[in-house]
Formats: structure tokens, C-alpha cells, sequence
């Protein structure tokens, strides 16, 4: 059976040569030095997953995961950053990354991201002749390709967000709590993924502004209600 592979960039020699040696008796690694060599690489290989660092020469993370989004709207994109503040998190969430995690990170937690990312796009893809499409107020959702779409405007949303609505719809005009959305999301509810959470409820909350039948409620200590009058 073939090994999933990675597209892995990062600049820092020591920091690379550690996290390939621990990663690759289970998964097949191409290491990058600088941003422009792994889009090089993107756009002439396939790759399961992304694991990108920020700063990099020639082309830094965000611009790579940019330039990434615009060929492959599923890839999964996970940012490792010695960038600690908010505003990078969030630009990077912008971007359409998946998931961040700030260096020094352990190999552990790493390794269960990648398997959470790798059994979603699994289950996905086996999923995928069983395709629903969601009505939203006057858009049309298509969790699998991540669009939200009506007759004159197309909507890409990245994976989380695809989830995120999904989890939403799936649950209208119900209680979600806070630790039940980020564990069915991540994994798990850490104060970081929380703060991560609320810049994806941001981002839906905008898509659906014009909708005056459907809304997201913030429940103060609890979580939140995606209410919908059909």
C-alpha cells in the first residue's frame, strides 16, 4: 500500500531534517527549502496534505498557501509558525489554511493532526456518490466541494468552513456547545482552536448576512444556535 504524501516546507535545516526523519517511515515527505520550490512541486506532483512554514525565502507561507488555494480548493493546508500573534493565525485561517500549530511543537501532535486531516479526505471521498446538497436561505450548498452558490454568485468556502456549515445545517435551530463543535471539528477543545472557531463563525456569519431567515446565535458560556425559518 502506497504512503500518503506530503508536500513539507520549511526552511529551517534542523527543524526540517527532525520532523522528516520522525514522519517518514509513515508517510512519503517532500521537503522544500523555500516557498517557490514547493509550489514548483505542487503544481507537478500529487500531495494528501500541506504542512507549510511562514517565513520562508523567495515565497513565504502565506503567499504559498495562497497560490495553493487557487489550484486545489480540498488540500488540506496546516501552517507551522514560530508566529505567535493572533493577526497571523487569522490571516493564515484566511487564507484557507485548515489548522496551525506554533513552534516549538511536539512530533505527537503533529502526527495527530495529519491523521485527522488524512481519515476526513478519506471518508470524504467515500462518501462522495452519496452527495447532498443543502438549501441555505437562497444559496444551494455543496458540503463535498465546498461551494455555496445561488444563480448569480459562487462562493468558495475552505474545508473547515464547508464542515462548519455542515455541522450547522445538520443541527438548525439547535444548541451546539462550544467543546462538541470544536471536538467534531479538531479533535479536541483546546483555547486556541476556540479562538480559530470564531473566525470561521465570522466568516459564515458574513456569507449569510443578506439572509434575513437564518442566523448564528453566540450563547454566551455555551456555544452557539444556527437558527433557519424555513
Amino acid at each position: 500500500m502506497s504512503k500518503f504524501k506530503i508536500l513539507y516546507a520549511e526552511d529551517d535545516a534542523t527543524i526540517a531534517f527532525l520532523t522528516k526523519d520522525s514522519l517518514e517511515s509513515k508517510y512519503d515527505i517532500c521537503h522544500c527549502t523555500n516557498g517557490a520550490e514547493a509550489f514548483d512541486k505542487f503544481k507537478n506532483d500529487s500531495f494528501d496534505i500541506c504542512i507549510l512554514d511562514i517565513m520562508m525565502p523567495k515565497m513565504d507561507g502565506f503567499e504559498l498557501a495562497e497560490a495553493i488555494r487557487k489550484l486545489d480548493i480540498e488540500i488540506p493546508i496546516l501552517f507551522l509558525s514560530a508566529k505567535t500573534l493572533k493577526e497571523d493565525r487569522i490571516k493564515g485561517l484566511k487564507i484557507g489554511a485548515d489548522d496551525y500549530l506554533v513552534k516549538p511543537f511536539s512530533i505527537e501532535e503533529l502526527e495527530l493532526k495529519i491523521e485527522v486531516f488524512l481519515k476526513r479526505s478519506a471518508k470524504q471521498q467515500l462518501n462522495y456518490n452519496q452527495k447532498t446538497i443543502y438549501t441555505v436561505g437562497k444559496y444551494q450548498f455543496d458540503p463535498l466541494n465546498y461551494l455555496i452558490y445561488d444563480t448569480t454568485e459562487k462562493i468558495v468556502l475552505t474545508q473547515r468552513e464547508a464542515e462548519l456549515l455542515k455541522l450547522f445545517l445538520d443541527n438548525k435551530n439547535q444548541v451546539l456547545k462550544r467543546e462538541i463543535i470544536l471536538k467534531q471539528l479538531w479533535g479536541n477543545d483546546d483555547y486556541f482552536l476556540g479562538r480559530s472557531l470564531d473566525v470561521f463563525i465570522s466568516r459564515l456569519r458574513k456569507i449569510i448576512s443578506n439572509q434575513e431567515s437564518i442566523s448564528i446565535e453566540n450563547l454566551h458560556g455555551i456555544g452557539f444556535r444556527f437558527n433557519y425559518k424555513e
